[in-house]
């Protein structure tokens, strides 16, 4: 089990489901990822409260100390989705956080973030539509001020809402996998070593 964290921008706008949608694709586990908002359908409908990234990361960092804390999310990995303006909070509260086990944004501006950029260890990838042409190489040059494991990946076709047919469930499928991959991995890294036999 694992505790995934979103945040996004346009999910409190006309769009509600183009947020949510990649939780759809989670893994069918017994203890699915959990998700959390940082911000209520008031504060987000502000504006100015959407491109105040040092609040986002700082809610988004508050939430997941409240998360350590809770019985049954205790040790679990922990992974930051974030869409829109919500990238660049995620990688700000990575960049702060050595126990965030990975980062997906999508349709994400992770150029808001670029002070902090080179302080992120999480591994993070870049998910954005291929024809969303300005974000593109927006996340094209974050990337080059990555100094973890990322990758970029480009959906064909696809614009700024992922509104097109069966581009939302790329960027999904791709969401989880990365979370399954470095979630698990955080996982195994953290299990107690199994005791060798006596010889």
């Amino acid at each position: 089990m694992a505790f995934k964290i979103a945040r996004n921008l346009s999910g409190f706008g006309p769009h509600p489901d183009a947020t949510h949608q990649p939780d759809r694709r989670a893994p069918k586990t017994s203890s699915p990822p959990k998700t959390r908002r940082t911000l209520s359908p008031s504060a987000g409908a502000t504006l100015n409260n959407v491109f105040d990234i040092d609040l986002l990361s700082g809610r988004l960092a508050a939430v997941t100390s409240w998360v350590r804390d809770r019985r049954g999310c205790r040790g679990l990995p922990v992974g930051y989705f974030g869409a829109s303006t919500g990238a660049a909070a995620a990688l700000c509260a990575a960049a702060d956080d050595p126990e965030v086990a990975a980062v997906v944004t999508r349709g994400g501006r992770p150029d808001l973030a670029a002070p902090r950029l080179g302080a992120v260890r999480a591994p993070t990838l870049l998910v954005v539509g291929g024809r969303d042409v300005v974000v593109l190489e927006l996340n094209r040059w974050a990337q080059a001020g990555l100094r973890c494991q990322s990758r970029l990946a480009v959906v064909p076709g696809a614009t700024h809402l992922f509104e097109e047919p069966g581009t939302l469930e790329q960027a999904a499928t791709l969401a989880r996998d990365w979370f399954v991959e470095h979630l698990d991995r955080r996982t195994a890294e953290r299990a107690p070593a199994e005791p060798q036999p006596m010889p």
